[in-house]
């Protein structure tokens, strides 16, 4: 056997011990090899990983050629080893004064893809411009590529048109830099073009316009380009079958998906990665749980992208215990190393309420992204830590990391949580900056951040001026008119909405209902009712049945509002009875009003407010034994009503204040105030209610 298939051999069997022991065996009888077989030897060290050998044989060889270089560069550039690959390239030009071949333009070329370098691309391709008469397929179609996920699409395009024959991979490539650089519709019309002109199409070529179908959410285009796979029949390799799930599972359409999976003749890790990601993105949580575990029981092992969805499914059916276990098996793994697997567990604990842990997870991190810091930011705002939430925004920043779109839309949450209205506004400013607004995730945060601030009009214009609007950004202009009592406006969005063939959720009528109780439309909000669980399908919640119980109870209708409740499927929940109760109240209605507080109590034992309107109710109805025992009870339970806090804000800061530390704001001037306002109120012929008005020590 010759020395060069001796090394092929131990290379094919990845036998780095033998291969270095001819390496030895070559240096110890003084040979001196030539660069053939040197160039074997710098293959053998290059495909086992020996970067540092590879690097120290290539400098010590007495004679290189291009096929060196080449050699080098190539396997630098596909192992992520970019900077080194155009190093080499360098090296290799300027100090060897070797001309680079086709294959050494590629990976070359490659490099400056994965590093974003346009500059130096774009002298490569002048280099070749100047020294090649002509560039083959492999260097064109890796031009086009270089381009396009640089985001220079017209220069792709330049380059694309200039090929006189393109071939599969060619328009492959160019429609994936359009879906890339999000022009999915442009990326669909070359797909079409390359079938009007009769190209070959493949798996490819099928598998980039699935992305793009996938992203635009356009099923019936997809479903045809399914079925042009099967009529071409294409192997369904696993390009293909993640490809078909992934746009069955964007489209909404899982049961599609899980056909898709099933018929795939061999379920490569990647298909099953991508159906239970596929779960968790629709809220099947249970689902996804039960195929990891079929997955773990077949003799596939799951790789860190498969960690990193399924956790997701744990955070949704708030599985923390088992999450935890999955953690300790990632971190045996050494998956954790994976920022992308470390946000999702910080995920994980954030919706698991355990804040601490997320943190204490994102300290460990190595390296963090701009994901991680969203995680940690969003995590904040989700536990109400809003101070906390504002302090990591600032350590992002100052960290050079650029707010995303999911940035802004947690600071935006916040300002519309406290509320804080300049802060509110100042976000908003710098969303117009980028461009963001336009978004419609950031442009539902900022309607819903103003309808929370009380600015309606200006949440009104946003909502306006929104190019694409969703359920959540409809939803969030009705419920924010409803929830401020503009009951007219809410239906009149619930109109539009209609008319524009939005299918309404429980959120909608949720809007709906209660912008028919601030209206006093009784018969309407019924209707609707009755349309939600009769034409859309909608099961009611309880908060349901709460807004027409109020509808009811405002209408002074309390017997029909327990007759509604009464004939409701399930028992209802205590702000049902509070709803009947504070209707009750309104309408001196003392018998029912006092079976809706022992309802309450019988639910929530430790309900102060409900303790001291039943005493009170007793009082009202002369039960004066009843009374005392009541007052007795909250003594004894030591029950006292929660403070109510007010909070304003003033020169970029909160200031929050209840009725127990109301003399410490500019001393006893909103004491004042309000004595004032109260004798205008007597002046004026107010006479307090009797009836709920007695006094309780705390």
């Amino acid at each position: 056997m010759s020395i060069s298939q001796l090394l092929r051999a131990c290379t094919n069997s990845k036998s780095l011990l033998n291969g270095k022991a001819v390496h030895a065996q070559l240096l110890k009888f003084g040979s001196k090899p030539d660069v053939y077989i040197n160039n074997h030897l710098l293959v053998m060290y290059l495909k086992l990983n020996q970067f540092a050998d590879a690097q120290q044989l290539l400098d010590r060889m007495p004679e290189r050629n291009i096929i060196s270089w080449t050699t080098l560069i190539s396997t630098y550039s596909q192992k992520g080893m970019s900077e080194k690959a155009l190093g080499c390239f360098r090296s290799m030009v300027l100090e060897d004064g070797f001309a680079p071949n086709g294959y050494t333009y590629v990976a070359a070329l490659s490099a400056c893809t994965s590093l974003g370098a346009e500059r130096t691309g774009k002298e490569l391709h002048g280099r070749m411009y100047r020294t090649e008469e002509s560039l083959n397929s492999f260097v064109t179609n890796c031009l086009v590529n270089f381009y396009g996920k640089c985001g220079l699409l017209k220069s792709a395009r330049l380059v694309f048109d200039g090929i006189l024959e393109p071939n599969s991979v060619t328009w492959a490539s160019l429609i994936s830099c359009y879906c890339h650089c999000g022009e999915y519709q442009e990326g669909l019309m070359i797909f079409l073009l390359a079938l009007r002109v009769g190209g070959i199409v493949n798996e490819f070529f099928c598998g980039s316009v699935l992305n793009a179908c996938a992203a635009m959410k356009t099923l019936q285009l997809g479903m045809q380009i399914h079925s042009l796979i099967v009529k071409s029949g294409f192997g369904m390799d696993q390009f293909l079958v993640t490809g078909l799930i992934d746009f069955y599972a964007k489209c909404g359409v899982l049961d599609l998906a899980h056909r898709a999976f099933d018929e795939a003749d061999a379920r490569e890790l990647h298909a099953w990665t991508a159906m239970i990601g596929g779960c968790v993105q629709l809220g099947s949580g249970r689902e996804a749980i039960d195929l990891f575990c079929k997955l773990l029981s077949s003799d596939l092992k799951p790789s860190e992208r498969t960690f990193s969805s399924v956790l997701g499914a744990f955070a949704d059916v708030k599985g923390v215990r088992v999450g935890k276990q999955i953690h300790c098996r990632i971190v045996k793994l050494g998956f954790d190393s994976f920022s992308f697997v470390c946000n999702a567990l910080m995920d994980l604990y954030s919706k698991s309420d355990l804040f601490d842990e997320s943190l204490k997870l994102f300290q460990e991190m190595k390296e963090h992204d701009v994901v991680s810091w969203n995680t940690l930011i969003a995590g904040c705002v989700s536990s109400g830590r809003y101070e906390d939430a504002m302090r990591f925004l600032k350590e992002m920043l100052l960290e050079g990391f650029e707010a995303s779109l999911y940035t802004y839309s947690s600071i935006l949450s916040i300002c519309g949580d406290l509320p804080a209205i300049e802060w509110g506004k100042q976000s908003h400013c710098r969303v117009l900056k980028p461009g963001f607004d336009s978004n419609v995730v950031v442009g539902s945060t900022l309607i819903d951040m103003y309808a929370k601030c009380g600015r309606l009009g200006d949440a009104r214009r946003v909502f306006d001026i929104l190019p694409m609007k969703n359920l959540v950004s409809w939803n969030t202009m009705l419920v924010g008119y409803a929830q401020h009592g503009f009951g007219k406006e809410a239906l009149e969005i619930y109109a539009t909405m209609q008319n524009s063939g939005i299918k309404p959720n429980d959120i909608t009528f949720l809007g709906v209902l209660s912008a028919c109780g601030h209206v006093g439309l009784l018969d309407e909000g019924l209707h609707h009712f009755n349309s939600m669980t009769q034409v859309y399908g909608i099961t009611p919640r309880t908060d349901h049945l709460a807004c027409i119980v109020s509808l009811f109870a405002r209408k002074g209708q309390t017997k029909e509002a327990y007759g509604f409740i009464k004939s409701f499927p399930g028992e209802p929940d205590k702000v049902v009875w509070r709803c009947l109760l504070s209707g009750c109240k309104a309408n001196r209605d003392f018998i029912l009003g006092k079976y809706a507080a022992e309802k309450i109590l019988g639910i929530d034992p430790d309900d102060t407010s409900a303790y001291i309107v039943l005493s009170n109710i007793y009082a009202e109805l002369q039960m004066w034994d009843e009374t005392a025992k009541m007052r007795k009870l909250i003594k004894e339970k030591s029950l006292k009503k929660e403070t109510g806090y007010s909070w304003t804000e003033l020169q970029n800061k909160i200031y929050t204040f209840s009725a127990c530390n109301i003399m410490s704001l500019q001393e006893s001037y909103l004491q004042q105030v309000l004595t004032g306002l109260t004798a205008q109120l007597f002046d004026s012929g107010y006479v307090p209610e009797v009836m709920f008005s007695l006094q309780f020590e705390e």
